[in-house]
């Protein structure tokens, strides 16, 4: 079983730059995608359903901005959007798949980056995010949530990390719930699972050189139940080509969906 995550920047601008050509090389499985930045009426027949595959969206209110959506080669047995809280699924942020025991979901958490007040939205989804989270935990199914999580975990995770430290995505409350995610709840950070190496990055800021330097942070992740966790055989970043200003994360998974 083969699941892709990517944060887009943008569904218009990433088909622009081939990405509804490679997607269907992968064969992927599950592919999860976040900030669509786009509406159902923006959809063209190749973005809801490229190569063959099915997809789901979850749009934000807001034209240009944010959203989530996940393709897939079979036909989930049930999708849910939205974690429940009214202000935080207005901004089409989490999308659930259900396939047999497995679900699959894209989830994107909010930037802080561009100011206190959306510093402190990040705060109000990442506190109404954890018991949802717990709930989803305790559910007896085995899930992989796909996403940009905009929180870089450990130092290990970004290249500059002294100079970041009160920066949003690095800042001590954000690394620490992200601690409470893993140790408290039990989910499993599926790439560290397998990969333990440094300068494995997912995102480059567009300022400077970043790219070409690899100053990075690890903001993109598939974080898994123990179980399905445990399956995990292989992962890959993919920066051979560049859709966006994340790269694809790539996981496979012993098994099949059911």
């Amino acid at each position: 079983m083969k699941i892709i995550t990517l944060n887009l920047n943008g569904i218009r601008s990433a088909a622009r730059k081939g990405f509804f050509t490679w997607l269907p090389r992968q064969r992927a499985d599950v592919i999860c995608v976040q900030e669509l930045k786009a509406q159902a009426a923006d959809m063209t027949a190749e973005l809801l359903a490229p190569g063959g595959y099915h997809g789901h969206f979850h749009y934000a209110d807001k034209k240009g901005y944010s959203g989530v959506g996940i393709y897939s080669k079979r036909v989930p047995d049930q999708v849910t959007a939205g974690i429940g809280v009214a202000e935080i699924d207005a901004e089409g942020r989490y999308l659930r798949a259900d396939f047999g025991r497995l679900s699959v979901v894209s989830v994107y958490l909010p930037s802080g980056s561009s100011g206190e007040h959306r510093q402190q939205a990040k705060f109000h989804f990442m506190a109404k995010f954890f018991p949802h989270l717990k709930r989803l935990r305790a559910s007896g199914r085995e899930i992989v949530l796909c996403g940009d999580w905009n929180i870089a975990h450990k130092e290990i995770d970004l290249k500059n990390w002294r100079g970041n430290r009160k920066n949003s995505g690095f800042l001590p409350e954000e690394r620490e719930w992200l601690t409470r995610v893993f140790d408290d709840l039990g989910w499993v950070d599926v790439f560290r699972r397998i990969d333990p190496r440094p300068e494995q990055y997912t995102w480059w800021s567009s300022r400077g050189q970043a790219w070409a330097k690899n100053v990075g942070w690890r903001i993109d992740y598939q974080l898994a139940t123990p179980g399905i966790a445990a399956a995990a055989r292989k992962a890959a970043i993919y920066k051979d080509e560049r859709f966006s200003d994340h790269a694809p994360l790539t996981i496979r998974y012993a098994g099949h969906i059911a």
